[in-house]
C-alpha cells in the first residue's frame, strides 16, 4: 500500500475506530457466534452463518485501519504557505458561475465533498496543487471538461 495523506484529525479518527472495533466489536461478534451456536447444527444455521460473515468483514476493516495506520503520513494543516499544498484550506472562485466556494485539500482517504474536503487527486485537487493567491488553474474532469477557478485565499479558516 502506498503512503496515503492524514491530517491529524483523521489519524485520530482511525485510532478510535480500531480501538472500538479491537475492544467492543470483537467481544460483540464473539456473542453474537456463541449465541448463534446454541440454536444448533451449524451446517444448516443461518444465524451462525451471518454472524461468521459479520465477524470477516469486522476483521477486514481492522485489517484495512491499521494497513493505513502503518502508512499515514500526517501532513501540516493550515502551514501559512503561499502555495496551496495538502492540508490547506484554499478559497477559490469558479470563473465559469462567478461563484466562490471554500475547500479543504486532504488525503484520498478523508475526502468528502459534502464537507467541502476534496483530495489532492481529485481534478480540483490537482489543478490546485502548487497555486498561489491571485492564479488561475485549468480543471479537466475526467469526462472531458475543462473549467477554470482563480485562487483566492489561502489558509483561511472555515
Amino acid at each position: 500500500m502506498d503512503e496515503i495523506f492524514l491530517t491529524a484529525e483523521g489519524k485520530k479518527q482511525l485510532e478510535e475506530r480500531l480501538e472500538f472495533l479491537k475492544v467492543h466489536g470483537r467481544a460483540e461478534m464473539a456473542e453474537k457466534i456463541r449465541v448463534a451456536r446454541e440454536f444448533g447444527d451449524l451446517s444448516e444455521n443461518a444465524e451462525y452463518d451471518i454472524a461468521k460473515d459479520e465477524q470477516a468483514k469486522m476483521e477486514s476493516e481492522i485489517i484495512e485501519i491499521e494497513n493505513k495506520l502503518r502508512v499515514g503520513v500526517v501532513i501540516a494543516e493550515n502551514v501559512k504557505s503561499n502555495k496551496v499544498t495538502i492540508g490547506s484550506t484554499v478559497r477559490i472562485k469558479d470563473l465559469s458561475c462567478d461563484e466562490e466556494m471554500l475547500y479543504k485539500i486532504v488525503g484520498t482517504h478523508e475526502s468528502n465533498p459534502m464537507e467541502n474536503r476534496i483530495s489532492n487527486e481529485s481534478a480540483l485537487g490537482k489543478a490546485l496543487i502548487g497555486k498561489g493567491e491571485g492564479e488561475k488553474a485549468l480543471v479537466k474532469t475526467p469526462l472531458g471538461k475543462e473549467y477554470t477557478v482563480q485562487v483566492l485565499k489561502i489558509g483561511e479558516k472555515k
